[in-house]
């Protein structure tokens, strides 16, 4: 990835971690966890966590109801001519590290 691109996704993961506490009912924990972008900036996907994980669905239907609602929150807080469209998804790589490491406590206090 190329360091115009990183930069970019960056500001994009700090802007939408500001979006989804501001427009949150705080009902769950969301946490923006990495964002990947197209190399020509157009596309990208929010990958994010949401704790308690029983509120994944309704946090996901309450994101993907918000995505115009974020790109104008990326239109007025971005000094850019590109605005990506952004999809937002559950990171599952960071699920699975989170139960690989639910896995290792229960067998240390096995032993």
């Amino acid at each position: 990835m190329s360091e115009r691109v990183e930069k970019f996704s960056e500001l994009i993961k700090r802007l939408s971690a500001n979006f989804l506490e501001e427009a949150s009912n705080r009902d769950a924990l969301v946490s923006v966890m990495r964002v990947e972008l197209s190399p020509d900036l157009k596309r990208g996907t929010v990958f994010i966590t949401v704790l308690p994980t029983s509120k994944e669905e309704s946090v996901m239907n309450f994101v993907k109801r918000k995505r115009s609602d974020l790109r104008d929150y990326f239109k007025k807080n971005l000094k850019t001519k590109t605005i990506p469209f952004v999809d937002i998804q559950i990171d599952l790589g960071e699920k699975a590290r989170q139960n690989i490491e639910d896995l290792l406590r229960q067998t240390k206090k096995m032993k």
